[in-house]
C-alpha cells in the first residue's frame, strides 16, 4: 500500500482544516517546498498535493508551487484543487503532476471528466469522491450534492476509471480513525478500483487496517504534522 503524505495549500502556506472547515485552519509551515524535501528526504515517494485557494475559486491558483515541488524533488505528485476547466487540467500536467484529482468536474461537468479520462487515460486521471454521510460533496467541500457515493464511483468504473480518493469529511483532521466502513464498502461494491484512503488517519495500526481491506493506498496529513506518525513508524510501509 503507497504512503502519501498530503500537503493543502491557502496563500501559498502548508496548512490542515478540521472537516473541510476553511475557519478550522492550523497553518504547518509557510513553506511548502521544505515541507516536500522533508518528506522526500525521508523515504516518502508519494505527495498529494491540494490546492485550498484553487477549490474555493473554482480555478488552479497554486500551480508555480506545484512546478516548484516538481523541479526541485523526485516526488511523484497527484494535484487536485480548483482543476474545473480543459486549460486547468493542462496547466495542472505541465506543471509536473503525474496524476490529478478530479471531484467536482466529474459531478458538474461529467462531460469535461469524460473528456480529460480519455485524453490522459486512467493513469493519471483520479476520481475524487469525497462524502458526508454517503452524499458527495463537492467544490471545496462547501456544496454537498445529491450523489451517492457508490451509485457515483459505479457509473464512473463503468466508463473505466482505476484509481479513486476517497474521503469521509467528518473524520479529516480530526484524528479519530478512518471510515473503515465506508472503505470497505466502496472495495465491496467495486473490487476492481485502486482505492485510496484519505481522512482520519491516527497510528500505524489504522494503516495495517487499511492494507487488509484492500486499500491501495493511504493519504496522510495531519498525523504526520502532530507527530501522532513519525517517518520511523512509517518505514515497514515503505
Amino acid at each position: 500500500m503507497r504512503i502519501i503524505p498530503a500537503i493543502d495549500i491557502i496563500n501559498g502556506e502548508c496548512v490542515r482544516l478540521s472537516k473541510g472547515d476553511y475557519n478550522q485552519k492550523t497553518i504547518y509551515n509557510s513553506n511548502v517546498l521544505d515541507v516536500a524535501k522533508n518528506f522526500e528526504n525521508n523515504g516518502i515517494q508519494f505527495l498529494h498535493l491540494v490546492d485550498l485557494d484553487g477549490a474555493k475559486q473554482n480555478q488552479i491558483i497554486n500551480y508555480k508551487i506545484l512546478e516548484q515541488i516538481s523541479k526541485e524533488t523526485n516526488l511523484i505528485i497527484d494535484f487536485g484543487g480548483g482543476l474545473k476547466s480543459e486549460n486547468d487540467i493542462e496547466i495542472a500536467f505541465e506543471s509536473g503532476a503525474t496524476q490529478v484529482t478530479l471531484g467536482s468536474v466529474a459531478v458538474k461537468n461529467p462531460e469535461l471528466f469524460q473528456a480529460s479520462f480519455e485524453k490522459y487515460g486512467s493513469e493519471k486521471i483520479i476520481l475524487g469522491a469525497d462524502a458526508r454521510k454517503e452524499k458527495i460533496v463537492v467544490s471545496g467541500w462547501l456544496e454537498e450534492s445529491e450523489k451517492n457515493i457508490y451509485d457515483f464511483i459505479r457509473e464512473k468504473t463503468e466508463s473505466g476509471i482505476e484509481y479513486v480518493i476517497s474521503t469521509d469529511i467528518d473524520k479529516d483532521g480530526m484524528l479519530e480513525g478512518p471510515s473503515f466502513e465506508l472503505y470497505q464498502n466502496i472495495i465491496s461494491k467495486n473490487p476492481e478500483i485502486k482505492l485510496i484512503a484519505s481522512g482520519g488517519i491516527t497510528s500505524t495500526n489504522d494503516l495495517v487496517q487499511l492494507k487488509s481491506l484492500g486499500c491501495e493506498g493511504a493519504i496522510i496529513g495531519k498525523a504526520l504534522y502532530e507527530n501522532r506518525i513519525t517517518f520511523n513508524d512509517l518505514k515497514p510501509f515503505l
